[in-house]
């Protein structure tokens, strides 16, 4: 088949802008690396503080996709297998997050699980539950920002899904939750796969929600993100340092899912 005409040559109209888009997104990457200390980079990067940063950094991004799987997973399939009165506004509910600002998030978790909050009240004069200003609070903090992320990558996985495969099975016999187990995800673990990574990415950048609900105490709540914001005032080095590390795990998080966003493409 003949290559249509003037494909690979775009016109300068669009070419112009479209060198300019790229210029203004990877330019503060290329600036933040041609800044960097790197003589004194692991030095920096074995202080206690920043140690401290990523690990509780690492382990409530981790805690948060875990808590997102179990219950984002079985959120996507109620949106897209069950039909009930509403499903377009619970959807639209799911999603709020990815355009609520963070620190509006952060309020909105106040409001319903601080001390005084609608349900962390209870929790407190009950059980001697707290969450605000905790660990636990920043785990909350992130499942709340990155959730979504991990809902519609599965809940698109399974609306792709071949729904023979699910009553093959049904007909001989599976009950629905060995369809479940045993078929359904196994069809759809690299949407969940995929969801899964981008949600542990977005709750290891969450900055808003988590300062706003937990605060920013040292080896109690202080993530990577609140690390750099109070390093940007004190540490400009030390604020790019932290940052760099950011940057290559984001990276990593990309090449893992270059394959199934090219895959999708083609």
């Amino acid at each position: 088949m003949r290559e249509r005409s003037g494909a690979g040559r775009p016109p300068w109209i669009l070419l112009l802008p479209a060198l300019a888009g790229l210029g203004f997104l990877v330019l503060p990457l290329f600036g933040l690396l041609v800044r960097a200390p790197w003589s004194t980079l692991g030095t920096r990067l074995m202080r206690a503080q920043v140690l401290d940063a990523l690990r509780l950094s690492l382990l409530s991004a981790t805690l948060a996709t875990c808590l997102c799987l179990v219950l984002g997973v079985p959120l996507a399939w109620t949106l897209a297998r069950v039909r009930f009165p509403g499903v377009r506004l619970v959807r639209a509910l799911v999603t709020v997050p990815l355009v609520l600002p963070p620190v509006v998030g952060g309020v909105a978790l106040l409001l319903v699980l601080g001390r005084r909050g609608l349900v962390g009240g209870w929790l407190d004069s009950a059980f001697g539950i707290t969450f605000p200003f905790t660990t636990a609070g920043v785990v909350l903090a992130e499942t709340f920002v990155a959730m979504p992320f991990l809902v519609i990558s599965v809940e698109g996985a399974l609306r792709a899904a071949d729904l023979r495969y699910e009553e093959a099975a049904a007909t001989l016999g599976a009950g629905r939750w060995t369809v479940f187990r045993r078929v359904t995800l196994p069809l759809v673990a690299p949407g969940v796969a995929a969801g899964a990574v981008l949600c542990w990415a977005r709750a290891l950048g969450e900055f808003g929600a988590t300062i706003t609900f937990a605060g920013n105490f040292p080896g109690r709540t202080q993530t990577m993100p609140l690390a750099v914001y109070l390093a940007l005032e004190t540490d400009p080095q030390a604020a790019i340092v932290l940052s760099l590390v950011l940057l290559a795990v984001s990276v990593v998080v990309l090449a893992a899912l270059r394959d199934r966003w090219v895959n999708t493409s083609t």
